[in-house]
C-alpha cells in the first residue's frame, strides 16, 4: 500500500502537526507501508528571512517530503501557523498526486488551504482526514461556504481527541473516530539521575503560556535552584519577553529549535516538563512526549489537556495562575520519590495508551477499509 500524507503546512517550522505526521510516515514504515509527503518549505535565503521573523530547519527536506510551496504565517485560532496559500501550490499537488498515484490519501487539517483543500479537490483515491484543532475556528466562517462541500469525498475522519471532534463536528457533522497523536518512545527512560533542570517546548504563542511560567520562574529559581530550559521558541522573542516582563535570564537556558532527536535527550534530561497553556489545545503532544521520557509533567487545568493528563503522570494547576504553578513545581523538585513515581507512571501511559507501533495499526485498518 503506499499512503499520500497531505500537511498543509511547512516542513521548514516546528509544530504539532508535522511533528505528527514525521512520526506518523516513520511508523506506517515500519509496518511496510510506502509513504510520501505532500507539504510546504522555506528554503534558506534573505526571501525567507524576510517572510519568517522566527528560526527554522531551512535545510533540504527528506526524500519523502515532496515540496509544493513556501508558506506564510497566517493567524488562526490563536496560533500562528505557517500555510502554503500559493496559486502555484494547485498545480504542484495535481503533479505529485499523478506522478505518485497513492492508492489512500491521508489529509491532515482537510479544511485548510491551499495544499489540503486542492488535495481533496483533485484525488481520485480514498480519502482518509485527521483534524488536529481545538476551539471555535473562527475561519471556517468562510473555509465552509466557500469549500466545506470537500468533506462529503471524505470516506474517513479521524480526530485525535474527544475536543478535536467536537470542534471539527461543530462545521462539518459526521461520524468521527478518535485516534490519538502517536508519541516517540524511547527504548529506555530512567525517571531518576537527572540534571536538577525545568523544561519547556512550545511555540512563543501567547497561547502557549510561556509568559506565565517566565513570570513564576524567579521564585521557582530562588525557592529550588534548578535551570530553566525553553525548547522551540525563538531565542530573540524569549529574550523581548523577558524583556517585555522585565525578568532576569538567570537560570534560563533559551535552545531555540530542537531536532526530534535532541528535544528527546532534553526529555531525559529533565526532571520536570511544565505545559503551561491558556487554552486552544486540543491534546497536548509536547506532555506525552515527556511521559515516553519518564519526565512527570506539571500542566495548566484546560479541556484540551485533561484527557491526556493523569495523577498517575504529574500534577495540574489552574491555567495562568503563576504562583500555583511556582508552588506545583518547587513541590515537585524537593520530593524526589514522588517525582520518580510520577516518572515512571508517565512513561506507563505513554507506552499503553499513546504508542506509534498501536497507532500505526489503527492506521492501516482504516487505510484497508476505505481501500476495500
Amino acid at each position: 500500500m503506499k499512503v499520500g500524507i497531505v500537511v498543509p503546512y511547512s516542513w521548514s517550522f516546528w509544530g504539532g502537526v508535522v511533528e505528527h505526521t514525521e512520526l506518523q510516515a516513520e511508523a506506517l514504515g515500519h509496518l511496510g507501508v510506502e509513504t510520501r509527503r505532500i507539504m510546504g518549505s522555506d528554503p534558506p535565503g534573505s526571501f525567507t528571512r524576510a517572510l519568517h521573523p522566527r528560526l527554522g530547519r531551512h535545510g533540504q527536506p527528506p526524500p519523502d517530503v515532496i515540496p509544493v510551496g513556501r508558506s506564510v504565517i497566517v493567524p488562526a485560532n490563536g496560533s500562528l501557523p505557517n500555510i502554503v496559500l500559493s496559486p502555484r501550490t494547485v498545480g504542484r499537488v495535481r503533479r505529485a498526486l499523478a506522478d505518485e498515484r497513492f492508492d489512500v490519501l491521508h489529509v491532515h487539517e482537510p479544511m485548510t488551504p491551499a495544499i489540503a483543500i486542492a488535495a481533496m479537490a483533485m484525488t481520485r483515491v480514498p480519502t482518509v482526514a485527521t483534524f488536529h484543532a481545538n476551539g471555535p475556528l473562527g475561519w471556517m466562517k468562510v473555509g465552509k461556504p466557500a469549500w466545506g462541500f470537500l468533506a462529503d469525498r471524505l470516506d474517513a475522519r479521524i480526530a485525535v481527541s474527544a475536543e478535536a471532534l467536537e470542534a471539527a463536528a461543530r462545521w462539518l457533522p459526521g461520524e468521527y473516530e478518535i485516534v490519538p497523536n502517536g508519541v516517540l518512545v524511547p527504548d529506555a527512560a530512567d525517571p531518576g539521575n537527572r540534571e536538577h533542570r525545568v523544561l519547556f517546548a512550545g511555540r512563543q504563542e501567547p497561547r502557549k503560556g510561556l509568559h506565565v511560567l517566565l513570570r513564576a520562574w524567579p521564585e521557582i529559581h530562588r525557592r529550588s535552584g534548578a535551570r530553566l530550559g525553553i525548547a522551540g521558541a525563538d531565542p530573540l522573542a524569549v529574550r523581548l519577553l523577558l524583556a517585555r516582563q522585565r525578568i532576569d535570564d538567570e537560570g534560563i537556558d533559551i535552545f531555540g529549535f530542537l531536532s526530534q532527536d535532541e528535544l528527546t535527550r532534553q526529555l531525559l534530561r529533565a526532571k520536570v516538563f511544565v505545559a503551561p497553556s491558556l487554552g486552544g489545545e486540543s491534546f497536548g503532544m509536547a506532555m506525552t512526549r515527556a511521559f515516553a521520557c519518564a519526565t512527570p509533567v506539571v500542566a495548566s487545568d484546560i479541556p484540551g489537556y485533561r484527557d491526556v493528563m493523569t495523577a498517575e503522570a504529574g500534577v495540574s494547576f489552574p491555567a495562568g495562575d503563576e504562583r500555583a504553578l511556582a508552588t506545583s513545581v518547587t513541590a515537585l523538585l524537593d520530593d524526589e520519590s514522588r517525582r520518580r513515581a510520577l516518572g515512571e507512571g508517565a512513561r506507563r501511559i505513554a507506552v499503553d495508551r499513546y504508542s506509534w507501533d498501536d497507532v500505526a495499526r489503527r492506521l492501516v485498518a482504516i487505510y484497508e477499509r476505505v481501500a476495500a
